[in-house]
């Protein structure tokens, strides 16, 4: 059984960009450093200019998410009900990389699975994962030297 938590967030947003701080790409580079998992909702509205459903589709892929589409909002609770069902049909895996380099680099990785009889599943998982970075040294104890043995 796994020991991590799992961090889901649901972005509910016509994905316009109206007073941000950070551009997308900043966005996305967080995401991606989070261990979190980015479901986006877009509730489409056909007059909104500000409207981006291609920024939500990316936070989603980012992060190993889905991003859907909705066209009211009673069509928000069962993509709601939809989103929990998968957080609870989730699995863990970990793997030991073949590059040991502690660079901070940015690696992208491929899930594949497949079941006997059943062929390719459709796994989603995220785009890839930051490499730790080196440990820093501790630095040395400023300490007194004791007489005693």
């Amino acid at each position: 059984m796994g020991n991590r938590d799992k961090k889901v967030l649901i972005v509910v947003s016509d994905g316009g960009d109206n007073a941000s701080k950070h551009t997308l790409d900043q966005v996305l580079a967080l995401a991606r450093q989070s261990d979190a998992i980015i479901y986006t909702i877009d509730i489409h509205v056909e007059e909104d200019l500000d409207r981006n459903p291609t920024a939500l589709k990316r936070l989603a892929k980012a992060t190993g998410g889905e991003d859907f589409l909705v066209e009211s909002l009673p069509d928000v609770v069962p993509i709601c009900a939809q989103i929990a069902h998968d957080i609870r049909s989730q699995y863990t895996l970990a793997y030991t990389p073949a590059n040991k380099a502690q660079d901070r680099t940015y690696r992208v990785i491929r899930v594949k699975a497949k079941a006997p009889g059943h062929g390719a599943l459709v796994v989603r998982t995220r785009a890839g994962y930051y490499a730790p970075s080196k440990p820093e040294s501790l630095p040395a104890l400023a300490g007194r030297q004791s007489s005693q043995p």
